[in-house]
């Protein structure tokens, strides 16, 4: 699939860091250093705009590895690019640790993933069929 793209940062266009990869990781642009105390969210310029096809999304992802060594996080996830957007991509980050951390220009953020979806046509009706789950919701299937 190819994307139009206009990168007003720095830096080269994201890529997959495997071959078999999903995502394509995100750097943050920045004229400096940011520092996200605990608890704390910013967002974190990209540079990139995008022109996704109709009946396409970009989904903002985190990046496990941040996520796991220093509870760097984005807040909104999945954050959705939808196909008519033209601004700015940027990542929302939260710090969910209990330590400062410090993003820097280049630093890989998060990651995008292009997906297909449909349009949702709405069918009014007075009942829907039965299931064995039925209306069993948060944690109605048990734990094993």
């Amino acid at each position: 699939m190819k994307i139009k793209v206009i990168n007003n940062g720095h830096h080269a266009l994201p890529k997959y860091e495997t071959e078999l990869s999903a995502g394509l990781d995100l750097r943050a642009v920045l004229q400096e250093s940011i520092t996200l105390s605990p608890l704390e969210r910013k967002l974190i310029p990209t540079g990139l705009h995008i022109e996704l096809p109709q009946g396409y999304e970009a989904q903002v992802r985190p990046r496990s590895g941040l996520a796991y060594k220093y509870g760097l996080t984005v807040l909104n996830s999945p954050g959705t690019v939808d196909a008519d957007y033209r601004g700015e991509i940027k990542v929302l980050l939260v710090n969910l640790s209990n330590e400062a951390f410090e993003v820097k220009d280049g630093e890989r953020i998060a990651q995008l993933i292009v997906a297909k979806h449909e349009v949702v046509e709405w069918v009014p009706s007075e009942e829907l069929s039965n299931t064995e789950r039925g209306a069993g919701g948060y944690g109605s299937t048990g734990k094993k």
